[in-house]
This record gives C-alpha cells, sequence and structure tokens, in this order.
C-alpha cells in the first residue's frame, strides 16, 4: 500500500488550492459567522462546477469514479481555506448509504450539485444510537434528530431510525419536514433539528445490517473529516511560522526563541503523523482494516487542529484573538469538527474495540 501520492493525485490536490485560494474571502467567512442559516454560496458553486460533488461517485450515477483519497484531498484544501459548507463531507456519506443499499435514484443529481443531502445518525452524546427515538413505521418517520449537519439546507437525508425496538437505515425527503436552526460557533454548517411528523421515507438497511451500514459511512465521513482538520492545522502551522518569522521581540523574531520555535516544531509533527493515518485511511477503503485505520486518522487528525489553532492563536499573542485577524474562523471550526462524527471517547472505544476483537 503506497504512502505517496501519484502524479493525478498530485495535481487534484494542487488545483484545488489554487482554486479556493483564488476564491475564498474571509470577510464573507467572517458573515456567516454571524448569519445562522447562511450557507457560503460561492464555495459550493466552485465544488459544484470544479466536480468535486462528483468526485467519489460512480461514472454510471454521474460521478467520476474517484475514491476517498481524492475526495480527502479535496477536503484538505477546503480545511485550509475554511469553506463555509459541510456539504462535501455529509453529502458523500448520504451518497455510499444510497449506493451500497441499491436506492441509486438520487445519486446523479447528488453528483451534479442539484441536490444537497446529510445524515443523521446522532443523538444526544451517541453518534450512533443502538435504539433511536426516531421510529419508523408504515413507511413514515416521526420523531426529532437534533443538531443535523447542513439540516438547514438539505434536501434529503440518510436517517438512522428504529422499527420496534430494531435499527433501520432509511432515505427521506425533507421538502415537508418542520426544522429548527441551532444557533452555535460556527453557523456555517448549518445546524439544525429535523422534526419528523408522518415524513414518508424508503428503508435502506434494518437490524444488524443497518448499524454496520451507518459505521461505515460514519467512518468514511470522519476520514473526510480527518482530511479537513488536515488542511487547517497545516494552514494555522505555515500562518504561525511566516509571523514568528516577522513579528519582533527585543531585537529579533520571536521565533527565535526556544518557547516558540518548540511550539511549532512540535506541530509540525504532530501533522505529520495525522497527515500519514489520513492517507492511510483514505487507502484502506474497502478493506477489513478501515475501521481501525479511519479511527486512527480520526483521532490524531482531531487533536493536530485543535493544538494547532490553540498554539497559533497563543503565537500571535494579543492580536490573535481579534476580529480582523480571522484565526478564530479555524478555532470554531475546530471545535465543530472535533465532535462532528463523534467525539474523541468514541473513536477511542471503537478503535479499543477493533483492536480487542483482533486480538481475540
Amino acid at each position: 500500500m503506497s504512502m505517496l501520492y501519484d502524479e493525478g493525485q498530485q495535481a487534484i490536490a494542487t488545483e484545488s488550492r489554487r482554486v479556493l485560494d483564488a476564491r475564498m474571502d474571509k470577510g464573507r467567512l467572517l458573515a456567516l459567522l454571524e448569519q445562522v442559516g447562511g450557507i457560503d454560496q460561492p464555495f459550493w458553486d466552485t465544488a459544484v462546477e470544479q466536480g468535486w460533488t462528483a468526485l467519489a461517485l460512480p461514472e454510471e450515477h454521474g460521478g467520476l469514479g474517484l475514491g476517498l483519497t481524492e475526495l480527502g484531498l479535496v477536503a484538505q484544501a477546503a480545511g485550509a481555506a475554511t469553506s463555509g459548507a459541510p456539504f462535501l463531507t455529509v453529502g458523500y456519506g448520504a451518497a455510499q448509504a444510497l449506493l451500497a443499499a441499491g436506492h441509486t435514484g438520487d445519486l446523479a443529481a447528488l453528483a451534479g450539485g442539484e441536490k444537497l443531502a446529510t445524515v443523521a445518525f446522532a443523538e444526544g452524546s451517541a453518534p450512533l444510537p443502538a435504539k433511536s427515538v426516531v421510529s419508523f413505521a408504515d413507511g413514515k418517520l416521526n420523531g426529532t434528530k437534533p443538531a443535523v449537519i447542513g439540516g438547514l439546507k438539505a434536501d434529503l437525508a440518510v436517517v438512522l431510525a428504529s422499527t420496534n425496538g430494531t435499527p433501520v437505515l432509511v432515505a427521506a425527503d425533507l421538502t415537508d419536514v418542520t426544522r429548527t436552526a441551532v444557533p452555535s460557533f460556527d453557523n456555517s454548517r448549518l445546524y439544525a433539528d429535523l422534526v419528523f411528523n408522518g415524513t414518508p421515507a424508503v428503508q435502506l438497511a434494518e437490524g444488524a445490517a443497518a448499524l454496520g451500514l451507518a459505521r461505515d459511512v460514519l467512518a468514511r465521513m470522519a476520514v473526510v473529516t480527518a482530511h479537513e482538520q488536515v488542511g487547517g492545522a497545516e494552514a494555522l502551522l505555515n500562518i504561525a511560522r511566516d509571523y514568528a518569522l516577522t513579528r519582533k521581540a527585543f531585537g529579533q523574531p520571536i521565533g527565535a526563541f526556544q518557547s516558540i520555535k518548540h511550539r511549532i516544531a512540535e506541530l509540525y509533527g504532530l501533522i505529520e503523523v495525522a497527515r500519514a493515518n489520513c492517507i492511510h485511511a483514505a487507502a484502506s477503503e474497502g478493506t477489513e482494516e478501515f475501521l481501525i485505520a479511519a479511527a486512527d486518522a480520526r483521532l490524531s487528525a482531531t487533536e493536530a487542529y485543535d493544538t494547532a489553532s490553540r498554539d497559533c492563536v497563543q503565537i500571535h499573542g494579543g492580536i490573535g484573538v481579534t476580529w480582523d485577524q480571522g484565526l478564530h474562523l479555524h478555532m470554531r471550526r475546530a471545535r465543530s469538527l472535533g465532535i462532528e462524527q463523534g467525539n474523541l471517547l468514541f473513536w477511542e472505544d471503537l478503535l479499543v474495540d477493533q483492536l480487542a476483537g483482533e486480538a481475540a
């Protein structure tokens, strides 16, 4: 298994970063933080135009036939730019669930960006509840899914529900679903409570198969998110390095001081470990070790981005907490991504369970 990107993958990474560097606007992203329900439309238009929405979908369904590695590289560029739309990740997860279940009617619209999809699994602190409070009976959903990522704008959702206590995975159109916005410190994530009241839905899987498919989809989204976290952490590393080389104190650049040098060096190490785990996880797609690799990537990337968001602010001192500097775009995103698709405790437990299972 190669730990290096080939020429085509390197081209995708370079081009996606170049496009986003040219089109992203910090002022626009700062304004999104104060809006509830606002989407970064220029970013999403760019994603559709560049074919990123179709990247990891099969060609027979309007996709480009590439994989998780290529989508991860785009997510890495999006993370560096703190792009203001979450649908690359949750849309990919929903599409993978539909594809695995053979429910392919909406895939072409998702690939073309004509529809937005999300995933509604979590309830409370449980990313994958064994018994959902949302019920599915006679082809209809009832109940509430809290704080669904992208829920304010999504056209359809893949929902983890229960039928007589048995887990079931269903696809639901959100046209007539009641949505209540959930204000957060990163409003560009479009969190919303989705209230289902007799909402028509189509069953995708039931029982152990439903939980297994949901866990696989969650792991795939976690790998995409881990790439996004690595992109954000690397951007912060570069910002901190540049500032440390130009800002002077006591007649010399602050980068000459040991405390600054050590922070930047340690951050570099965290990012490279996370990057290696992301490459390995994406390359492990479809193998038996994928869950372990996904958990590794998720844990290391979360630590890298969280550490980078704090250390970069500290290196900048007082100017780091100002609105115009914009470092809080990364700080807020790091906190949001750190709990989406499950927090560190969930992934640590999953990793331990998988390793214990292998040992047994």
